[in-house]
């Protein structure tokens, strides 16, 4: 089973690349995040005409996560908040029902938090903390569970070309760290860490960075024990970063047994 995930930064502004991507790559499930579309803006009958059934989660000019899927789709979740507190377009999980072995995997678009000295970044904290009660929770489940998309967190200094210029930066800080160790220390494993011994990126800000090969790795596969014993391959598919008017982050790809 192939699963991918990938930040477009807008669905509407790279609909003929998700389409190329699927052309090209042919993935059974497609993890995406920041559509930057309200649920009425989403093109779902292009995306479900490739094939695909697609639940998603909108917001208007900002966030938002979709899962698409070439199998049938069951036990949706859009939350982790409860429904009197205010939460944005950042989560969505679903089960996967593949007839030889399912998996139940979540598209997530973690905040930012810059600038560090603001409500923003109290916030991803406290995002942060949610994931962990809800990743907590599918591991009890004792599930192949597959958490992809864009973490918003450098996990080591060398998960950035230039780790000097980030020291001020939310997507560095200990206290980001922390929270992404405490999910992995629960039992998940970093697909990437386990299959790899280097460093490659995900994201690279826009002007000359990915001509000159400095980003950061910050798009994540984070998978459970069930999940790891069916890992197979893990890459980046950079081919997407470089074509023109591209997302600023590229693909992130893997491979699972059925």
């Amino acid at each position: 089973m192939i699963i991918a995930t990938w930040n477009v930064n807008s669905i509407r502004v790279r609909l003929n690349h998700v389409k190329e991507f699927i052309q090209k790559n042919k993935p059974d499930v497609l993890l995406l995040q920041e559509l930057k579309a309200q649920n009425s803006d989403v093109p779902k009958d292009e995306l479900e005409n490739l094939g695909y059934n697609l639940i998603f989660k909108g917001q208007k000019s900002y966030n938002g996560v979709a899962i698409l899927s070439k199998f049938p789709i069951h036990d949706v979740k859009t939350n982790l908040y409860s429904k009197n507190e205010e939460e944005q377009s950042r989560y969505i999980e679903c089960w996967i029902d593949n007839s030889n072995n399912g998996v139940r995997v979540a598209s997530i678009y973690l905040p930012n938090g810059n600038p560090i000295n603001s409500e923003k970044f109290t916030y991803k904290i406290d995002w942060m903390n949610k994931l962990k009660i809800r990743a907590k929770e599918l591991l009890d489940y004792e599930e192949t569970v597959i958490l992809g998309g864009d973490f918003n967190v450098c996990p080591k200094d060398t998960d950035a070309s230039n780790p000097e210029n980030m020291k001020n930066d939310a997507l560095f800080q200990p206290e980001t760290r922390s929270k992404f160790r405490e999910i992995l220390n629960m039992g998940y494993y970093d697909a990437w860490e386990i299959l790899k011994n280097n460093s490659e990126w995900t994201y690279w800000d826009y002007g000359r960075a990915f001509e000159q090969n400095k980003g950061l790795r910050i798009d994540h596969f984070l998978l459970s024990p069930q999940a790891l014993d069916r890992l197979q391959n893990i890459n980046i598919e950079k081919y997407f970063r470089a074509l023109e008017k591209p997302s600023d982050h590229a693909p992130v790809i893997i491979n699972i047994s059925d």
